[in-house]
């Protein structure tokens, strides 16, 4: 299972997201649920990058399905609107495909503790 976590404040801003694990939908190089994720965490994280300049740390491990982003500072509006895209995405899949594949998490994070 995919398990993607967006870490937020209190306030509701984003401090960063994770997606962790293999969907295993389908075999390797089949898995369309894991391709689909994919797709959309990466695209995310290359048009916060390339399109809004978001201060960001992004770690990644292929052989565990590891992404981690963690954002530096606090997101500008258009960003934002790309985190709340990159959320409804992700949602159809978990809806579609069923939290067996893949599971959507929010958390509270402590702005100062990360």
């Amino acid at each position: 299972m995919i398990t993607i976590t967006f870490h937020r404040t209190k306030a509701g801003e984003y401090k960063g997201f994770t997606c962790a694990g293999h969907a295993g939908f389908d075999a390797y190089g089949k898995d369309i649920v894991c391709a689909s994720v994919s797709v959309l965490v990466i695209n995310t994280i290359n048009s916060l990058d390339e399109i809004t300049g978001a201060q960001m740390s992004v770690e990644s491990d292929e052989s565990s399905g590891l992404i981690a982003c963690k954002f530096e500072e606090p997101l500008e509006e258009t960003s934002k609107v790309l985190i709340d895209s990159l959320v409804l995405g992700l949602s159809q899949i978990e809806k579609q495909y069923g939290r067996k594949y893949c599971k959507l998490e929010f958390r509270e994070t402590n702005p100062f503790t990360g």
